[in-house]
């Protein structure tokens, strides 16, 4: 038994570190000026923009042990309680059952607030969508995808009658850790009133109050998780939820009884100490030293970040980026340490441009900011405020160029996306209008991308320019012709030229006949082969929009874009096209370019 639990530790309890932003919608705004102060809130849903696969090569999540037997021993006063007498206890503190929440429909989202209809599944079997959402491995390589996916599983869907609703939104929370999004896993599992928990649920719940480095959201739930379960991050959960509640007593004897049967030890009971340590009333100094840690795990991460213990680098080199993203939203972390969290929580999704624009400022004002981002915050100011136009161009550039990439870095256009909707179309090199167009659409500012047409025109050379406005813009912004598309791929290569023709053909932005001839001049097939695009082209048809969006998920499943077939982005874009979701497939469709 003491064996086995300790094993769990540090398998499950890992959890997310090992595989896969639905990230916030587009915004519409950004603060005009640089330097107005993050808040420690997850970024509301924003206004769309006008009118963010082959197998995957990430290594699979570990499966959860919820099976683990209770511990008869265990020293939780309610264990010894009778049925009858725990239901009248909590009779005492019970809401009314006409103030209680049902699980038939749980989300935050409404289509008013950014979400979809109740019934965006359709009549998809739950049992397919949650082996979908198990499966699926994050981050997905579109920051567009990951944006939209965000919002279905936030959304307040019917709950499908074949599964148990507490575990589908355990399931949906899952899948949103997985891809960066601790705040909105942790709204999804807040959902449900304590009383109508599942083991998976629980399950899911440790993971969640980990990744936002909030070990006390634990303490309310830490009763009913250990009548269900003795996973060690209960059983330790004793401790730390007494010293919160002043108890150093309790507390110093659960830690105790803890050590003694083996539940952690090495660094994992460390930091538990440590979080005892941070109770009230708490006499405990514990130094925690990382010498002999090979992995990062969720416990590990959370307990570390709430007390404000840095985690090495190389540490975070063992875990997906995912884990950054959750950092990114850490207020406990000093700012400077959040930068390259906050700016991964950007490229995922998690995090929008005008969220990663406020980060900067607040860097900017801190006291230790670095001195590699002075530079960087002065541009930024330019870039926002500059005298001329020219001048904010010089200073986008300055960002969005890195060294060492033979493209533009992409927070550095995703930090710049609302200076280059606002500034005036002038005369620009071929690879500036398309890096301003590409930074544009990153934040969905389509129509003010569509403002640079003419230009692009009348520059033959203005080859990924051209592209992105046939691709992204709301209207034909370009002149579109079969002839300018064999141009593009003859320019850009096979590549890129195959994602064109599979975009504007998903976007029936050629005739049939044209499309037809491009693609099989490109190499591209258009047909439905696989079980995938047959699955996702049935989801479209029946109209359903989460399932949808679940679907282009897992044709998703890669770190990046050079590794998705064209073949998955027609089938992803024509599926949210047809449904409806033409904004969104045309961002996914020029994010293809603007990122090979």
């Amino acid at each position: 038994m003491r064996a086995r639990r300790w094993k769990i530790l540090g398998g499950s309890v890992a959890l997310a570190l090992a595989i896969p932003v639905i990230a916030q919608a587009p915004e519409s705004l950004l603060p005009p000026g640089f330097g107005d102060p993050v808040t420690d809130t997850l970024p509301p849903a924003q206004q769309g923009p006008s009118g963010q696969q082959s197998p995957s090569l990430v290594q699979n999540i570990p499966s959860l042990d919820l099976a683990a037997p209770a511990d008869s021993g265990g020293n939780n006063a309610a264990e010894a309680m009778s049925d009858e007498e725990l239901a009248a206890e909590r009779a005492k503190y019970d809401f009314p059952d006409s103030a209680k929440r049902l699980l038939t429909r749980v989300g935050p989202l409404t289509p008013e607030s950014g979400g979809f209809a109740a019934n965006a599944f359709g009549n998809t079997q739950g049992k397919f969508l949650v082996a979908l959402m198990k499966e699926s491995r994050a981050p997905f390589a579109s920051r567009w995808a990951s944006i939209l996916i965000r919002r279905v599983l936030l959304t307040g869907a019917d709950t499908p009658g074949d599964v148990e609703g507490a575990d589908w939104v355990a399931e949906r929370a899952w899948l949103l850790l997985r891809m960066g999004e601790a705040d909105a896993a942790r709204m999804m599992i807040q959902s449900v009133d304590a009383d109508k928990y599942t083991p998976r649920l629980y399950a899911i719940a440790m993971q969640t109050y980990l990744a936002t480095a909030d070990p006390a959201g634990l303490c309310p739930l830490s009763d009913g998780a250990l009548r269900t379960s003795q996973e060690p991050g209960w059983v330790m959960s004793r401790a730390f939820c007494a010293s919160f509640a002043g108890d150093q007593g309790s507390a110093s004897g659960a830690l105790n009884q803890a050590e003694r049967d083996k539940v952690a030890r090495g660094i994992d009971f460390r930091l538990a100490e440590k979080v005892v340590g941070a109770g009230n009333n708490a006499r405990r100094s514990v130094k925690v030293e990382w010498d002999g840690v090979d992995n990062l795990t969720a416990w590990r991460f959370g307990l570390a970040t709430a007390t404000n213990v840095e985690i090495p680098d190389t540490l975070y080199a063992t875990v997906g980026p995912h884990v950054r993203a959750w950092e990114a939203r850490a207020s406990v972390l000093p700012v400077p340490r959040r930068r390259v969290g906050v700016e991964t929580a950007a490229r995922l999704g998690v995090f929008s441009s005008a969220a990663l624009v406020d980060y900067y400022a607040e860097l900017a004002g801190d006291p230790a900011v670095p001195a590699d981002f002075q530079d960087k915050a002065d541009a930024l100011r330019t870039a926002y405020s500059g005298a001329n136009p020219s001048d904010r161009l010089d200073a986008m550039r300055s960002i969005w160029t890195a060294d060492g990439q033979t493209g533009p870095d992409y927070v550095g256009l995703i930090a710049v996306a609302r200076a280059a909707a606002a500034l005036p179309v002038m005369q620009a090199s071929a690879d500036d209008m398309a890096h301003l167009i590409a930074a544009m659409l990153t934040a969905g500012y389509d129509r003010s991308a569509a403002r640079w047409g003419n230009a692009v025109n009348n520059d033959s050379g203005a080859q990924d320019a051209w592209a992105l406005l046939a691709l992204g813009a709301p209207s034909n912004a370009v002149t579109l012709s079969a002839d300018r598309v064999s141009a593009y791929v003859q320019a850009a290569g096979p590549r890129k030229g195959r994602l064109l023709v599979a975009g504007l053909a998903a976007l029936n932005r050629l005739s049939a006949a044209d499309a037809g001839q491009q693609a099989q001049t490109a190499g591209v097939s258009l047909a439905a082969n696989s079980r995938w695009a047959k699955a996702i082209g049935a989801a479209a048809q029946r109209g359903e929009k989460g399932t949808v969006a679940i679907l282009a998920g897992v044709g998703l499943q890669v770190a990046d874009w050079n590794k998705v077939p064209p073949e998955h982005l027609f089938h992803i874009v024509a599926a949210l096209h047809r449904v409806g979701l033409d904004p969104e497939a045309r961002m996914i469709a020029a994010e293809a370019i603007a990122r090979n």
